[in-house]
């Protein structure tokens, strides 16, 4: 991974299906001070505490032949909603805050939603896109990732 330029006051969006970091760098380019502007939680349970307890059945409209019908992922439908969710805070926070460069971070899966999402004022102000997970990761790891 080549070193990201984030410079003073630039946004670093981290995040996955159901945590979001909203980070600005109140260092420079060369030593980045990520600070917390945003913290964005969803509640995602299991798919199985969200859909119903059987597939539902399809019937054939000639004979008398029936299929099961494939269940909704609703963590999935839920992950969707949530990087929505999300794009629309980082298109407040970047017109709000006239945020000049945006780094997004995100697993692949997340990062093509959000790109889905994105406003394009959001989109003319991102400046890099690292497609890993490191939501889990402190502040400090994070830096780290983007320094190198």
């Amino acid at each position: 991974m080549a070193k990201i330029n984030l410079p003073h006051d630039a946004f670093d969006f981290v995040g996955d299906g159901r945590k979001a970091l909203v980070l600005r760098n109140e260092g420079d380019e060369k030593f980045l001070n990520l600070k917390t502007e945003q913290v964005l939680v969803d509640q995602n349970p299991p798919t199985r505490e969200q859909g119903s307890d059987q597939p539902g059945r399809a019937f054939a409209s000639v004979g008398s032949r029936r299929s099961a019908v494939e269940e909704a992922d609703w963590h999935v439908l839920e992950e969707q909603r949530f990087a929505h969710e999300v794009a629309a805070a980082l298109q407040r926070i970047v017109r709000d805050r006239k945020v000049k460069a945006l780094v997004v971070v995100a697993p692949p899966k997340t990062l093509a939603e959000l790109r889905k999402a994105f406003h394009s004022e959001v989109k003319n102000r991102i400046v890099a896109e690292i497609d890993k997970d490191l939501t889990k990761q402190p502040v400090y790891e994070i830096e780290k990732h983007l320094a190198e």
